[in-house]
């Protein structure tokens, strides 16, 4: 039996190999951690009033070089009543630095907005503690080189959001502490200059913002993806592309050079490096010429059929060496229905989250699922399935792999009954797999720990970390789990390569035949089950489960 590269590569060369992936490992967490920036930053940018004297609501109100803004520098509340409608704040981004006009880059790929609103408490104006907010918002965009006034109409849409207000003391003039409201994302930062101008329109037929009470001012937070994040990983992945094609063409061609049919594992080990392959793959690029809104929505989908790629493999990795089924019905993927639809169902979820989210802020960019209370229950209840989900995975891997653990060793009692090359072999062939075993756990472990990060990171709304530190924990985190899965993958292509090396070996040709009888086939059908295995040791493994 020929069986895979793990088995029969010499303990130099695979020293050797592991030595090159781990090096290669360290390198990402350490360019993500000492290189890369923060993967994103966000920019707070405090409204300024327009008048807007004829209440034209198809004009555009901005601040900078030859402004139409009449600024209003005593917003009070009577004047607020008087001309409501009137009011524009207006939001020109980027902001300047250091008397610099500053311009967004393509490679910020992204743009969220996130508005806070200042309300002062007033007692003849007292606003309720769960107060509708109706928000006439319009975003235009400018590229360099255009007219001050060229701005052009990108997206306009009159939203309702409920912002939650407190305050412990009542005290005039103090501020409330409000929440904040999600407002709007771009997917994508293909012009220079953006505006936003928002409109608090007041109707008290339709009962529209007549409880607001005092709004002094507003504040945007603009939260873009770096640029040098966006270069640093866009280095990475078009440095892994041709890696991971490379080698799942190399694997799948020795699989074809074999006299048998390929085996389960190996069409699992093609669709993860297919899967990978497309997740590798730097569309990113294109949005450096083009603008492609969707491409957002489309690095989701993209993780997520990796995801689901990787967690299937994982369980038929764990079943095919756990060697419990018959002859007559393994090798077969119907066997794991009941693992592969309950991951297919968490990833079909999220896939609906993720087009009920981010599929309708292509038509609308001011959409968001969490600005009502059933969106948010509902957006928050697919979060929480999604990662108690993901634990459960775990847990449930975990258990599987302790069971091939106990497979294995059981069968291994039979092992000083054998002749030494033989028992040597199997020994250092026992060895490795169960180091490949916890190096699949630590994998595991860490795209569960990052996939519930995300979750829950999306859920509380917080987009960065630790700024402080000079080790940037997040790009770091990123950086080196997205190393680890090309690393992994890599290694599982090369590992389970079928071997052009035969053992036994012209020296132990002449082994007893009371060993021979000890591994044959029980049958005709276990023959030529046996010579499809993929391995020796899924090979020695499975008679356990007819002895």
């Amino acid at each position: 039996m020929p069986g895979v590269i793990i088995e029969n590569l010499s303990g130099k060369k695979l020293s050797v190999l592991i030595a090159g992936l781990v090096v290669c490992q360290i390198a990402c967490f350490l360019i993500g951690g000492f290189v890369a920036p923060n993967p994103s930053s966000a920019d707070n940018i405090l409204a300024t009033k327009c008048l807007d004297p004829g209440n034209n609501s198809d004009a555009w109100f901005y601040v900078r070089g030859k402004g139409s803004c009449q600024r209003i520098d005593n917003y009070l509340n009577e004047d607020r009543l008087d001309y409501a409608n009137r009011v524009v704040f207006a939001f020109q981004i980027p902001l300047p630095r250091d008397n610099v006009i500053l311009d967004y880059s393509r490679w910020q790929q992204n743009l969220l907005g996130v508005l806070q609103i200042e309300v002062a408490y007033d007692s003849e104006a007292e606003m309720a503690p769960s107060t509708l907010l109706t928000i006439d918002a319009k975003i235009a965009y400018r590229n360099e080189g255009d007219p001050d006034n060229d701005w052009k109409y990108y997206a306009s849409s009159l939203e309702e959001r409920t912002v939650e207000c407190s305050m412990e003391v009542k005290k005039e003039g103090d501020h409330y502490n409000c929440s904040i409201i999600s407002l709007f994302e771009l997917g994508s930062l293909h012009h220079d200059y953006y505006l936003i101008n928002l409109r608090l329109p007041m109707d008290h037929k339709m009962n529209m913002n007549t409880h607001l009470g005092q709004i002094e001012d507003m504040w945007l937070v603009a939260i873009n993806q770096n640029g040098g994040f966006t270069k640093i990983w866009l280095c990475l992945k078009t440095l892994f592309f041709p890696c991971i094609i490379a080698i799942v063409v190399w694997f799948w061609k020795r699989v074809h050079q074999l006299s048998r049919i390929p085996v389960l594992l190996e069409y699992m080990l093609l669709a993860l490096g297919c899967a990978l392959t497309f997740l590798n793959t730097p569309f990113e690029l294109i949005t450096l010429f083009y603008d492609f809104p969707f491409m957002v929505l489309l690095a989701d989908i993209r993780q997520g059929i990796f995801y689901a790629a990787l967690l299937s493999f994982w369980l038929v990795f764990a079943g095919e060496h756990l060697m419990i089924q018959d002859n007559e019905h393994r090798n077969q993927l119907r066997n794991y229905w009941k693992h592969l639809s309950a991951v297919f169902t968490g990833c079909l979820s999220l896939f609906i989250f993720d087009i009920c989210e981010r599929g309708i802020q292509l038509l609308n960019p001011f959409y968001s699922i969490w600005v009502t209370k059933i969106g948010t229950n509902v957006a928050v209840t697919f979060i929480i399935v999604a990662m108690a989900s993901a634990g459960i995975y775990f847990v449930f891997l975990c258990y599987m792999l302790l069971q091939v653990f106990g497979n294995i060793s059981i069968k291994r009692q039979a092992l000083p009954s054998m002749s030494n090359v033989r028992r040597l072999h199997y020994e250092g062939i026992i060895y490795r797999f169960k180091f490949l075993m916890l190096v699949t756990l630590f994998c595991a472990a860490m795209t569960i720990t990052g996939f519930i990060l995300g979750q829950a990171s999306e859920a509380e709304g917080r987009w960065k970390w630790d700024d402080d530190l000079h080790l940037d924990y997040t790009s770091a985190f990123f950086t080196g789990v997205y190393g680890m899965w090309n690393v992994y993958i890599f290694a599982l292509m090369v590992l389970y390569a079928p071997s052009h090396k035969q053992w036994p070996s012209e020296m132990d040709i002449n082994i007893a035949t009371t060993e021979e009888i000890e591994f044959s086939p029980l049958s005709h059908s276990n023959m030529h089950d046996g010579a499809n295995e993929i391995s020796a040791l899924t090979s020695f493994a499975r008679k356990a489960a007819f002895d």
